[in-house]
Parts: C-alpha cells; structure tokens; sequence
C-alpha cells in the first residue's frame, strides 16, 4: 500500500507519530509513504520513508509557505491510482480541502490525520493576543481559524473516507461537531520499544545532585504547560523534604519562556532547587531523566490538552521510573490501565502527595513503576500501534 502524506512541518521529521510510525514501523506492514513537507536549511534524510519531498528553502516565512502550497499542488496532480493507494493530510485545512478535491476526481481515498486540534488553538491564541493589543495580524488571525474550523467540520471531515486523531478524548470531542464516529480511529502516542530495549537507560546525574530528592519532567517548557504548578507542588514536597529538587528537561519554544520560569522558582525561594537543562540529545535527557526519584508529567487541564496524548508519561513508564500524571484523559486510562504510576488531580497540593507517597516508600515505588516497560510495550509500542493501524489502512482502500 503507498500513500502520499502531507505533513505541517519540515523535514526531517523528529515527530515520533511521524518519523517512527510511519517511517519504521508501517513498511514492515508492506505500508509505504511518500513524505511531503515543508524545509529547513538542513539536509533531507530518508527517515525510511519511499521518498521525501521539501520545497526550496527560504529565509521569507512567506516564500516558504509559498513554495510548499505550490509544492503539495504539484505533487498532488502528479498522484494517480497506480502510485498512490490513499492520500492523507495532517493539520492543515487549505491543503486537505485542496487535496480532498484533487483526490475525488483521481478516484482516490482521502483520510485527514488531527493531531492537535489546530484550528481551536489559533482561535484561543489569537484572542489571548487581541486581549492585549487589538492589532489586524490578530483579527486576521481570528478569522483565520474561524474559517478553517467551520471547513474542517462542515465540509473536509465530513467528506473525508477517514480521520485519524489524536486520543479518544479527541475522538469524542470531533463526534460532538458532527463527524461519525466509526469513521475515525484514535491513534495515540507510543513508544519506540526496539529503541529502548537494543541500548539499556543508565542514570546519571548533574554535578553536585547526587544523592539528593529529584524530580523530573521531560518536556516543552511553554507558557501554555503552566510548569508553576509543579514548583508549586516541589514547595510543598519541599516543607517535609527540604532537600528535594526538580530538574526541568527540555527547552521553551518562545523567548523568554524558561526565564519566567526561573523567575517564579525564585519568587518561591527554589531558585538552587530548580535547573533547567535545555534542549538535549534523547539519549542524554533519557539518561538524566532515568536517574530521577520521580518523574512527572503535567498537562494542563483544558479544551487544547484534555484532547492530547503526552509521550512523556509513556517514555517515564518505558523507563521503570515512578511517575506522577495528573488527570487529562489519557494519562487516566494509561495510569489506571497499567496500575504502574501515580494518578493525581490537577492541584500542586495533589501532586505533592503523590511525590512524598514515592519519596517516604521508595522500594514500594520501584516495585510498582516496574510494570511500566511491559505495559508499554503491551498497549503502547509504536510495534503495536502500527499493526492496528496496518489493519485499518488496508479496510480503506479496495
């Protein structure tokens, strides 16, 4: 089977969802893709993919987008029924309403991937911005995502043969706009099991933290996350546990974003109990994260993360590590269904029960996050996701 995907961002892909699924996994289901993205000034790599199409690069973020429509359009007319078996489109409305249109007059089937719900979150962002200056890029905006929802509920999934999203959550919340229900399939995040078991994880920690409480969290260090409730929660931890600290692993994709956050550590006084590493290399981030006493993994609750699927929680479980999830959907199925972590409410107060739970009963913890790694590999291995959804490729096309 070959389909001919169009994904939002550039490539190389690092979207495990992506790269991973699609890349490795799938063509052992004799499941081949044809990639279509957007480029970076980095150079194209196979990602085990049949062929990896980018457009020219362009410092203009306008030529860029330019040059990408331009390269989806072309690629899309070259597609026929003896090259392609489907073609699918991820997160992005104009070009899955170009493509829908293209693929019903080649005769070929057309599923729509949503992997965040895009059009709510240029809404939401553009009213957060207008609230504090009511410019025309913001109202535009606006518009924009005001448009593309009422095409992406009314017109493109309604016609579409298929949906992919994201949880279950999503596919609840997409049923609720109109869109059956048996005409989607939830595929959520996973985890490269081969990648985990092939090298074994060995902790390390930073200079001058051995031997102290350490909490951890992996992951985008946004201003959306709201990681001030996790250091909320280490200042309570920290009134019975004076030593503990939290490492904070990852980076924010905004300027600005891990200052705040180091501000308001040092508003708490935390300012010696909190580091954050930066981006890191996976194998680095997963070493020091291994090494952590407690890993947590906070989303906060509302209409953008209910819907989602964190990795983190996985990659925490895969790696044995005592984890804390508070409860958007998907953490509480994983938690509850792997009795292997620590389910919590979305308050710093819960959380930090949960942490000392782990922190005063350390065997009894490691006892129980040692079920992780054979949930995952069970439930949530990218090895097992695909095979599922081998079999719903292949019930979509003759």
């Amino acid at each position: 089977m070959k389909i001919l995907q169009f994904v939002p961002e550039a490539l190389p892909t690092y979207r495990a969802d992506v790269a991973v699924l699609f890349g490795k996994y799938l063509p052992r289901h004799n499941i081949h893709s044809t990639i279509v993205g957007k480029s970076e000034n980095a150079a194209a790599t196979p990602q085990g993919f049949t062929e990896v199409l980018r457009g020219p690069y362009f410092k203009s973020n306008a030529l860029r987008e330019l040059a990408f429509f331009w390269l989806c359009l072309r690629t899309l007319l070259k597609a026929n029924k003896s090259n392609c078996d489907l073609i699918q489109v991820r997160d992005m409305v104009p070009i899955g309403l170009v493509a829908l249109l293209i693929a019903r007059m080649k005769g070929i089937p057309f599923a729509y991937w949503v992997s965040f719900l895009m059009c709510e979150g240029r809404i939401e962002h553009a009213k957060v911005h207008l609230a504090r200056r009511a410019s025309l890029r913001n109202r535009l905006k606006l518009v924009k995502g005001i448009v593309e929802r009422s095409i992406l509920y009314r017109f493109l999934l309604p016609r579409a043969r298929h949906t992919f999203v994201q949880s279950d959550a999503m596919l609840q919340y997409i049923a609720g706009h109109g869109i059956a229900a048996e005409k989607m399939t939830a595929v959520p995040m996973g985890v490269d099991m081969e990648l985990f078991n092939a090298t074994p994880v060995q902790g390390r920690r930073l200079d001058g933290w051995e031997g102290v409480p350490m909490l951890a969290y992996l992951g985008t260090l946004n201003q959306a996350r709201k990681l001030e409730h996790v250091m909320d929660a280490l200042l309570q931890v920290r009134q019975t546990i004076p030593n503990a600290r939290l490492l904070l692993i990852g980076e924010a994709s905004t300027a600005g974003g891990a200052d705040a956050l180091l501000a308001y550590a040092a508003s708490l006084g935390l300012d010696t109990a909190v580091k954050i590493t930066g981006w890191l290399p996976s194998a680095e981030a997963w070493a020091l994260l291994a090494s952590a006493d407690v890993a947590i993994s906070y989303v906060p609750r509302n209409t953008l993360f209910d819907v989602s699927s964190p990795t983190k929680l996985l990659e925490y479980l895969a790696l044995g590590i005592a984890s804390v999830g508070n409860d958007i959907p998907d953490q509480e199925y994983v938690l509850h269904k792997s009795n292997a972590g620590w389910l919590t409410k979305s308050t710093a107060p819960a959380m930090a029960e949960a942490i000392l739970d782990i922190l005063q009963s350390p065997e009894a913890a490691r006892q129980r996050a040692a079920g992780g790694p054979a949930f995952i590999d069970e439930h949530r291995s990218y090895r097992v996701l695909s095979a599922q959804l081998a079999a719903r490729y292949q019930s979509l096309t003759p």
